[in-house]
Order: structure tokens, then sequence, then C-alpha cells
């Protein structure tokens, strides 16, 4: 991979000006958590919050770019019930992708039944690796995107069963200069409707849903693309991951991710599953089958301010019998994270991640 010193320098301009904003926002934050504390213990109706989202984009599959777009926390009447969220975002990289959508976000009768829905549409460059780490092909996708889940509480418990409707048209344009990747892959794959329906089972206990500090989230879920339903052709993934969150004390957490994916059928060739890390391309290494082991440690030196370390060992078996030549991959990293919305449990923070290639470099918000 090509290296891009001045990533880095544009990396440390957009973090600096970000921490001056904080600083500004200091004393409103201050006083956001003592109205809070207030409002926790008479319940009074708190007005709504907004954040205003302006950060770049470091993913190295898509270039440098810059996102932005509002999050509106809407306040419920009792301020101990979980806030709803909805926004909008918008990006554009250096490569020339280009995306924008909206999503909505709600825990409704106290918590018992939960919805997330998203739609929107990109225009995203890629680079493919299938025909080997030597040879990508760029690639176009024009991608409109639409999804709706919805989760049910089972009983008291912390088990959620849910269901979801998941819809992309995904055109590659027919670019004359792109010739091999219209004479080396499925002509099939370039003009494809996905209209699919996902089952879902979860058990979550994490004392937040933005930055969790504590407890364990467990998701596994069966997504079938069906051509009754409008897909131009039957295929499926079963998916897996685990995440927990446990804190050896008041300064430093431990947290730790297993996740997996696999493919059946003929999925189109970008939808196999792919490694999913920081420090790694998106669509970098792809296979029927992906299988991820991350650990993070985060030290909180003050309140508000932490160091973050982590590394991950990871694989994507193309079959059977490459599982035996040990393709495995890592990544190794660390940054820094500051609590910018104390009383909604949100952080925002800055990582530095090495992956085999190269390095990267990521702004982040909630939990990575």
């Amino acid at each position: 991979m090509k290296k891009h010193p001045g990533h880095l320098i544009i990396f440390v301009f957009f973090f600096y000006g970000l921490s001056f904003y904080v600083k500004a926002q200091s004393n409103i934050l201050n006083s956001i958590d003592t109205l809070s504390k207030v409002n926790e213990i008479k319940k009074i109706k708190k007005k709504n919050k907004v954040l205003t989202i302006v950060f770049p984009i470091t993913e190295p599959a898509v270039g440098m770019g810059l996102l932005a777009g509002l999050i509106n926390f809407v306040q419920k009447s009792d301020s101990l019930e979980k806030t709803d969220k909805v926004g909008g975002v918008a990006g554009i990289t250096t490569n020339g992708t280009r995306v924008a959508g909206d999503g909505y976000s709600g825990y409704w009768k106290k918590d018992k039944i939960r919805y997330f829905g998203i739609a929107g549409y990109g225009n995203v460059i890629l680079d493919y690796y299938g025909l080997g780490p030597d040879y990508p092909i760029t690639f176009d996708q024009n991608r409109i995107f639409f999804s709706q889940e919805i989760k049910f509480r089972l009983g008291e418990s912390n088990f959620f069963l849910s269901g979801k409707y998941n819809l992309t048209k995904i055109s590659i344009p027919n670019n004359p200069n792109d010739v091999n990747i219209f004479s080396e892959l499925d002509a099939d794959d370039f003009e494809v409707w996905n209209s699919g329906l996902s089952f879902v089972s979860e058990y979550d206990n994490l004392n937040n849903s933005l930055s969790p500090t504590k407890g364990l989230k467990y998701h596994l879920s069966y997504d079938q693309y069906l051509q009754f339903l409008g897909s131009e052709r039957d295929w499926e993934t079963l998916k897996f991951y685990s995440h927990l969150y446990f804190p050896i004390n008041n300064k430093w957490l431990f947290a730790f991710r297993v996740e997996s994916n696999i493919s059946t059928g003929s999925p189109p060739f970008y939808s196999y599953p792919y490694v999913s890390l920081r420090g790694i391309p998106t669509l970098r290494y792809q296979g029927k089958l992906s299988i991820i082991v991350e650990t993070e440690q985060t030290y909180n030196f003050t309140s508000r301010w932490g160091f973050v370390g982590f590394t991950g060992i990871v694989t994507a078996i193309k079959s059977v019998e490459d599982f035996n030549k040990n393709n495995f991959v890592w990544n190794a990293g660390g940054g820094v994270r500051y609590l910018l919305m104390k009383d909604l449990g949100l952080k925002i923070g800055a990582d530095a991640a090495r992956g085999p290639e190269d390095w990267t470099y990521y702004v982040i918000i909630r939990s990575a």
C-alpha cells in the first residue's frame, strides 16, 4: 500500500481542532451534567440535545475525507429511560466516494422494544483483492440502501429476538477504463438487487449503548436473500459477534471482541465476508468465512481522558483447504479518548493502527 505521510498531518490538524471545540464546550458540558443529575431526581422533561458531527474519514479503502451531520438525542419524559436518536450524515473522500443517509434508533415501551432504521445512497469506490493481494481491481458501486429492524425483549431479561429487512440496489458502471473487472468477474454482479430477511438473537446488558464500560453483548443473526422478495439470487450469511467490557478497577477497562461471518449460496463478489479491523482496509481480506479476535485496553488517567491500546488477529478463509495455509493477519495500535457528554456516556477519540501493510488513522465516535 502506498504511504501517505500527509495523512498524519491532516489527522492531527482535525483532532487538534476538535480538542479546541471540546475545551470551548467544557463549561456547557459541566452544566449539562449538573442539570442531568437534577432531572434524574425530579424526572422532569428535558430538552433534546443536538450533537454536530464534523470529523475526517480515514478508512484506508476509500482515502481521506470528511463526514458531517447531526444527531438529535430525543429525551423522554422519564429521564431514567434511554434516549432515542435521529440523525443524518453526508461525506466525501479523496478517491471520489460520496455517501449520504439518515437513520433513527428508538427505545420504546420502557425499553421492551427497540427499533433501528436507516436509508441512504452512496457512490463507493473500492479495491477488490479477490484475484490476489498484488492485483487489486478498482470498482465503483452506486449503492441505494434501506434497512429496518425491530427487537423485542424477552420478559424482564436482557435477551432480545428481532426481525430485520434489508434492501440494496448496487450498480457497477460500465467503465471502459476498467476492462479487467469485466473480464475477470461475473457480469451478473454489476447490476444487482439484494432483498432479504434477517432473524436475530441478542443478549445485551451493556451499561451504555454509545460508549459502554461494563457488560456483555452477544449477537447471532441469519440473513436470507430470496428471489421471491425481489433479490436477483438466493444467498445466505450467518454472523456472530460478542463484545465484552470488564472494568478491572476504576481506571483500567478491559474489552474483548470475537466475530465470525460465513456465507453460502451465490453472493455478489463484494458481499463475501471480509476482515473488519482498524488498520486493515475494507475488502482487503475476503473469503467465505472470516474470524476476528481483538482486545482493547483503556486506562483513564482523569474522569474524562484516557489512553487506549489494542491488538487483534484475523483470517479470511476461501475454502476448508485454505485454512491449512495459516493466512492470518494482525493489527495493533493505540489512541486517546475523551468523555464528551457525561450524561449520555458519549466518548470521542483518535486512534493510530498498524496492519500488515501500513499505518492508518481514525477519529472515533462512540465505541470502536
